[in-house]
């Protein structure tokens, strides 16, 4: 039984103003269509029967049949990252959560226990659920109090390497991620093993400090020179040629990490890959980190880019992959004979992940060796093409939203069009259309740009860009992206990268009738 907004808390200032913003945006529309426009369109809730009829469909047209059930206890807990002890929040004690797994089609019924001291929700990151189970507070449901109980129950549609982490304030800068991996019965063929990586980048507990008091530094501090926003300058250098060495730029990231994570642990007690050589592994492989970007490679070997964000795209071969903050990607790689480094190294910062990949015979490793694999320019995201099977049919777009990502200098405040999350203006929409969405990067640095409830196809000007729900808008630079308008409700839509949504660079996609 799906117990419907179940242990509320009372509602934060934001939650209160993302609400009430459903009905101020109808009242502010009737007003500028004038009193013979006739009535305004009204927003699907995530308590609608569209909601719940858009679900039926999905079981009806897709459901196995089978139900998964899981059990998430969010708490405060000590750590070991290796070496390190740390005292955060993660789920069951463990960094990160225990994986769910389950195939596409599947029912999944999921437990949350919240026994922080904090109210808390989960968002299942890359899933095209039902709007009632995304877990946004103030806009799909109310957060789930601490010391309650709340059951996630929806059907899973999609295939592919995805997520789950809160969406409450700085929680998922602590150890409150896992993976979620959605099996599609068609694929195995290619590969002989799986390996899940989770790279993080990470403070909490450290010398005493935390992701709220980090963010609190930068407000107090202002925004980096760096960051600053040249939207008001004309768009000085937009669409400028970007670096394939150094896509990202200068600036890539706000936040100074003392550690790097592969699977919640540091290089000194590294995780381990185990198989034998020749065989080929499948690296599911999922950025949870707040603020950093990585680029990933394995000593001695290619990486072939098979799934971005869990939709298959045309294989790419390469040196090194750059993963945004919340992006996806699996790479298969044909396995040599001895023992090599797996490093994810924090773009344009020091430090790095370090994992080991073991098919033979050999010693300890370097957990600061840098593989010459990682000088290569990167695969991103942004090259890879969708697999002519997952492309959208091709159809103008009918309806245009332009999200122009920028930041306030009077301080800390990133926004969209000009406005930061608890003064948006939510982007309209209606059941059935084709939606593009064109993010224009006002500023000096990457922004992760995030859409729940949906996957959109990446426009690449022939139809081909890849299928993602989590795609880089480089500095200075534009992109559009492409989605059907099939799954009601209200969507937020926002800056991956932890502190820079917390500081405002969020919005909403509104379905309204």
């Amino acid at each position: 039984m799906i117990e419907q907004f179940s242990g509320a808390a009372r509602l934060s200032r934001r939650n209160f103003l993302a609400l009430a913003g459903l009905g101020a945006a109808a009242t502010a529309a009737a007003c500028s269509r004038g009193s013979d426009a006739g009535p305004a369109p009204t927003p699907i809730g995530p308590d609608s029967s569209a909601v719940r009829a858009a679900e039926q469909v999905r079981r009806a047209n897709i459901g196995t049949g089978n139900t998964v059930t899981a059990s998430l206890q969010a708490r405060p807990t000590r750590i070991d990252l290796g070496g390190v002890q740390v005292d955060t929040w993660a789920y069951g004690d463990r960094i990160p959560g225990r994986e769910i797994r389950l195939r596409r089609g599947d029912l999944l019924r999921a437990e949350l226990s919240n026994d922080l001291p904090a109210e808390s929700t989960i968002h299942w990151h890359g899933l095209a659920l039902r709007n009632d189970m995304d877990g946004v507070p103030g806009l799909t449901q109310s957060a789930v109090a601490s010391r309650s109980p709340f059951t996630y129950e929806f059907l899973a549609p999609d295939a592919g390497t995805h997520w789950l982490h809160p969406h409450v304030g700085m929680q998922f800068d602590r150890g409150l991620y896992a993976p979620v991996i959605v099996e599609d019965p068609a694929e195995g063929a290619d590969y002989d093993l799986e390996a899940v990586l989770v790279l993080d980048d990470w403070l909490d507990g450290v010398a005493g400090g935390s992701p709220d008091q980090q963010l609190d530094a930068l407000r107090r501090g202002g925004m980096p020179m760096s960051g600053m926003d040249h939207g008001g300058m004309s768009g000085m250098g937009m669409g400028a040629p970007v670096d394939p060495g150094n896509p990202l730029g200068a600036d890539t990231g706000d936040v100074t990490y003392p550690y790097y994570l592969i699977n919640g642990t540091l290089g000194a007690d590294p995780f381990t890959v185990r198989a034998r050589p020749g065989q080929r592994v499948r690296l599911r492989i999922i950025n949870a980190g707040a603020d950093t970007a990585f680029r990933l490679a394995v000593g001695g070997h290619q990486l072939t880019v098979t799934h971005s964000d869990g939709y298959p795209v045309q294989p790419v071969t390469g040196s090194s992959l750059l993963i945004g903050m919340g992006e996806r990607f699996d790479a298969i790689v044909t396995l040599g004979d001895g023992v090599f480094p797996l490093v994810a190294s924090a773009e344009g910062k020091q430090g790095q992940g370090f994992a080991v990949v073991r098919t033979g015979a050999g010693g300890r490793l370097d957990p600061g060796v840098r593989p010459a694999e990682l000088d290569a320019p990167p695969i991103t995201g942004l090259v890879l093409r969708a697999r002519e099977d997952v492309r959208l049919d091709r159809r103008a777009p009918d309806r245009v939203h332009e999200l122009m990502l920028g930041m306030d200098m009077s301080g800390y405040r990133w926004t969209i069009n000009g406005a930061a999350y608890d003064e948006h203006t939510p982007l309209e929409i209606s059941q059935g259309q084709r939606v593009r969405l064109r993010f224009v990067n006002q500023t000096m640095m990457f922004h992760p740009m995030h859409l729940h409830g949906h996957t959109f196809q990446v426009v690449d000007g022939q139809g081909a860009g890849p299928r993602k729900d989590t795609t880089l808008v480089l500095p200075n630079q534009s992109v559009e992206v492409d989605l059907d308008a099939d799954n009601p409700g209200q969507w937020l839509v926002h800056c991956h990268n932890l502190y820079h949504g917390e500081a405002g660079m969020m919005t909403t996609l509104s379905y309204t009738e």
